[in-house]
């Protein structure tokens, strides 16, 4: 698997989850100052000339969430993802599309001061999202209780970037002490150390 990332992007996530699996994987950094992000060959692999983008032989992902699945999938061994069938996939699939459809939108949202009507907005409000998150990591440690999942990788970092990087997200205990528990995590700090080391 070969990884287009830069640093200080969407990309720590894909970091991340390749880590969590284990797998070989090959880093392109990618220069978006230099514009290699909009080169015809890049995107061939992501026509939105964004990173992170993975390619897997004759496959290419783009999308975060999409590499986070992909990887989980691809690699069952490591145990990121409830295979289908079971009960808990529902969850995980619900956090995965939770973090773009609803935590990126209300940080969008937060950020540039935009008022939406709660039932115009597809994730209702800035305060629901992350009452619903504080409740779903509450009882924890993970999203799907004692396993943890490509999921984690999602919303952890949307947590972590919320509260700790952006300043949006009140740290709530709970919110708190679930990022924490990300943030111990060794192939986050592995995925954190090869971001500073491009820096």
């Amino acid at each position: 698997m070969k990884l287009y990332w830069a640093p200080r992007t969407r990309s720590l996530r894909a970091l991340w989850v390749l880590e969590e699996a284990g797998v070989p994987y090959e880093r392109v950094r990618l220069d978006l100052s230099a514009g290699e992000q909009k080169s015809a060959d890049y995107r061939a692999i992501n026509s939105m000339a964004k990173v992170p983008a993975l390619t897997d032989g004759p496959v290419a992902v783009a999308e975060s969430g999409a590499i986070c699945a992909y990887v989980a999938e691809a690699h069952p061994e490591a145990g990121l993802a409830p295979p289908v069938g079971d009960p808990a996939r529902g969850r995980y699939l619900r956090w995965l599309f939770f973090s773009p459809g609803c935590v990126e939108q209300a940080f969008l949202g937060k950020s540039a001061n935009v008022s939406v009507r709660q039932e115009a907005a597809g994730f209702g409000d800035f305060d629901r999202v992350f009452d619903v998150l504080e409740a779903a990591v509450a009882t924890g440690p993970w999203l799907l209780g004692e396993r943890f999942s490509a999921a984690d990788v999602m919303i952890g970092l949307d947590l972590y970037f919320g509260i700790d990087i952006f300043k949006l997200v009140p740290s709530r205990p709970a919110l708190r002490d679930y990022v924490d528990r990300c943030l111990a995590r060794p192939a986050l700090q592995r995925a954190k150390a090869i971001e500073a080391a491009a820096v």
